[in-house]
């Protein structure tokens, strides 16, 4: 019920109510703000005190009964946060993946690119028929890609590494993909190679990659892919080099990165880009070093920082603390923890508003898989558990649907083959069922 549907119920509420006098003013008075009802004659003010009494509880009747009638408008039109939801298996990809990407495409299908292998194939996914059909292929094979989608409905991919090997220089190379036509095409390259970079579409369209390594080199360097001329071109210089960091397109158009991985190790610092001056600047320190972690907008404009790994390779410290960065203080400031440590997770905005966290390597014990998610809600700052996946997965993929599920693909899992080709779906309304592990130990809330 919008404001309009609320306007015309109560106008044919207050116009149908017998016993309060001059309905129309009172609509007036109640639902544009104007002024009071005229005062009565003196011929009226004689009438009865039980007719006079009956009026004024008719009056207050009926204002009962629009205010009520406002409530369920407001109620109908604010999404509530939901429960912990359920994870269903839906069936499996074409092809067992981890490290791929996804986008959603303006039709609402999903497109699957890529994975360790690494691998060229690409395919759909669509809600309508719960399926995932094969597509075109991509030029080469790409794990760890990048994939954005364009304004005009094309999805961009790029970068990655076509060996799928630590150490490895990275791909310059980019590449289309047509939805219309199901294919891939190649598109100008980067002026070096890239994997574990970040790509952000910008406000005007452009897309802005940042950092990302090449033979373990940490590269302090940044381009614009413009869309319009299918071409990269340098743009200023983050001021230190970064790889696997994370990074968010923020409502006031900057861009903010954070974490990953330095010259000197893990990382706390933040940077911001602004597409106006094309020009990097310091946004402060987070306090706490993070790589493999999630930044996810929040819809007042502050970003979610969650998870990751805080230690060198090795060492046993996989933060449960999330952050939020605040655009217009500029500063990071400690939010509710989660309730498993976690890198290498997904994190998905939902249409209520909150943020929910699916899978990852856990730190109980070190670097485990376990079928673990929550969900954060911005309005208590707190985490909460949520259903349990059907499989424990990490280096997967989660993609809002239209219809407020979310679709998780693919990703690595301890047994072998260790990716997988599984998907699952997570229904808001759904009622959590407990998924015993691998032991038998019931898995649907923390601390199992």
């Amino acid at each position: 019920m919008n404001e309009r549907d609320v306007e015309l119920q109560l106008q044919r509420l207050l116009s149908s109510a017998p016993i309060v006098p001059a309905p129309e003013r009172l609509w007036t008075a109640i639902v544009r703000d104007r002024a009071l009802p005229a005062p009565m004659p003196a011929s009226a003010r004689r009438r009865s005190t039980g007719r006079t009494v009956t009026a004024f509880i008719g009056l207050a009747a009926t204002l009962v009964l629009a205010v009520t009638l406002v409530a369920i408008a407001f109620h109908r039109s604010t999404p509530a946060a939901s429960g912990p939801g359920s994870f269903t298996q839906i069936g499996s990809m074409t092809v067992a993946r981890s490290n791929q990407v996804a986008v959603s495409l303006a039709d609402g299908r999903v497109l699957l690119v890529g994975g360790a292998g690494p691998l060229a194939s690409a395919e759909l996914y669509d809600p309508a028929t719960g399926t995932f059909t094969a597509t075109g292929s991509m030029t080469r094979g790409r794990v760890d890609p990048r994939a954005t989608l364009l304004a005009d409905g094309r999805v961009l991919v790029m970068g990655g590494s076509s060996f799928g090997v630590d150490g490895s220089p990275g791909d310059a190379s980019a590449e289309l993909y047509d939805p219309r036509t199901g294919t891939f095409s190649a598109t100008g390259s980067m002026a070096v190679p890239r994997q574990h970079e970040t790509a952000t579409r910008l406000s005007d369209g452009r897309v802005l990659v940042v950092g990302g390594d090449s033979a373990n080199q940490m590269l302090a360097s940044a381009e614009l892919y413009d869309p319009a001329t299918g071409t990269f071109s340098s743009t200023g210089s983050p001021a230190l080099g970064r790889t696997m960091s994370s990074a968010v397109l923020l409502q006031n158009g900057r861009v903010l990165i954070e974490g990953g991985y330095g010259q000197d190790g893990i990382t706390d610092t933040a940077e911001l880009y602004d597409p106006a001056t094309g020009s990097f600047r310091s946004a402060g320190s987070m306090g706490i070093g993070r790589i493999w972690d999630t930044a996810t907008l929040l819809p007042d404009g502050r970003v979610l920082i969650v998870g990751g790994d805080a230690a060198e390779p090795g060492d046993a410290t996989i933060p449960t603390s999330a952050q939020l960065y605040d655009p217009v203080s500029g500063k990071f400031t400690a939010t509710g923890s989660l309730n498993y440590g976690r890198h290498d997770h997904t994190a998905t905005l939902l249409r209520d508003g909150r943020v929910l966290i699916v899978g990852g390597f856990q730190s109980d014990p070190l670097d485990s898989y376990r079928p673990v998610s929550e969900t954060y809600d911005p309005a208590t700052g707190k985490f909460s558990p949520a259903a349990p996946l059907v499989f424990p997965t990490a280096n997967h993929t989660a993609t809002l649907l239209p219809d407020g599920r979310v679709l998780i693909a693919g990703g690595r899992q301890a047994t072998q083959p260790n990716r997988l080709a599984v998907a699952e779906l997570w229904d808001p309304n759904g009622t959590p069922v407990a998924t015993p592990s691998e032991s038998g130990t019931d898995l649907a809330t923390p601390g199992s």
